[in-house]
């Protein structure tokens, strides 16, 4: 009983320290298969040796209004773009420097939020990593004052995807190490239907791509009809807006890496082999992201408890 009583209080622990970053409301996705292969068809992207979460949509307007509310009074970073409130957007903000306040219009909450850049990105994943409210923006899951030369910090909890961690979610087929990779993240090696949601193509699936079909971005998730999500479950990983990544393109911090495509976009931005890259201070209105995160904590206390019953057994055997 020892033993139990230790394994859960150190289960707590573990949860104590890190249930904070899983307050948002947020869905997540599991990308298992730890230890895959790389698509080698594609320059060698998509082997991951661990499992994670990821993001099931993009960040949506709503989610980042509440980024903006709790740490952007007087939002010394920048976080907030004037073109969040023009036609694209979906976030206004009124007052003055101090006491900024940020509102959703009406009709765009559950948007994907643009206009944001890679460093605003990396400030959300650090709020989140610090258990949102008044969390700290500036340290966490990365080190900001590091400039063009931040990474991510180990023990990071909630984080950008790697450019590995992003193909892996769109393009794996799942269910072994060596399934092999899909060229569109709609489980179709042919580019899914550019149509309005919920979509109708159930062989290839269906996105917001080229800007005369739908002329603006749509709900996360609304194209509902199968295949429109990838292998294990995320929505809009083609089309929608194009999805920052963690890569450094040129190993300098000048270009970060883009993927996905966007509604405003040819359907090959959502191809896997198109690798994609932008100034990661810049913003527009086809840019936004998902975040990642460790297993949730819930999993490690399920590990922890599952490893003690093998020592358990182990020892009865004996």
């Amino acid at each position: 009983m020892r033993n139990v009583a230790g394994i859960m209080a150190a289960a707590a622990v573990v949860l104590a320290c890190v249930s904070g970053a899983w307050g948002l409301d947020m869905e997540w996705v599991t990308v298992g298969d730890p230890g895959n292969v790389d698509d080698t068809h594609d320059d060698g992207y998509g082997g991951v040796a661990y499992t994670y979460n990821i993001g099931k949509y993009e960040v949506t307007n709503s989610q980042y209004c509440e980024f903006l509310n709790a740490v952007a009074a007087s939002d010394p970073h920048g976080l907030y773009k004037a073109g969040m409130g023009f036609t694209y957007g979906g976030i206004t903000r009124s007052g003055s420097s101090g006491s900024y306040s940020y509102d959703l219009i009406q009709g765009r909450e559950n948007m994907p939020v643009n206009h944001v850049s890679w460093y605003d990105t990396l400030r959300f994943a650090n709020w989140m990593h610090n258990g949102q409210g008044s969390g700290d923006t500036e340290d966490g899951a990365y080190d900001m004052s590091l400039g063009a030369s931040v990474a991510r910090k180990p023990g990071a909890l909630v984080f950008l995807p790697s450019e590995d961690e992003w193909y892996k979610a769109a393009y794996y087929k799942g269910g072994g190490t060596n399934a092999g990779y899909w060229d569109y993240p709609t489980q179709s090696d042919n580019e899914p239907t550019s149509e309005a949601p919920p979509g109708t193509d159930l062989v290839n699936g269906s996105a917001n791509y080229e800007y005369s079909t739908v002329g603006d971005v749509t709900d996360v998730g609304a194209y509902t009809y199968k295949p429109s999500d990838s292998a294990y479950g995320t929505f809009d990983q083609g089309g929608n807006v194009m999805e920052w990544n963690e890569a450094d393109i040129y190993g300098d911090g000048s270009s970060r890496g883009e993927r996905g495509g966007g509604w405003s976009q040819h359907g090959c931005g959502m191809a896997a082999w198109y690798r994609a890259y932008g100034d990661p201070t810049l913003d527009g209105y086809n840019k936004g992201f998902r975040v990642a995160q460790v297993p949730e904590p819930a999993t490690i206390m399920l590990l922890a408890l599952g490893g003690l019953g093998i020592v358990r057994r182990r020892r009865g055997d004996g």
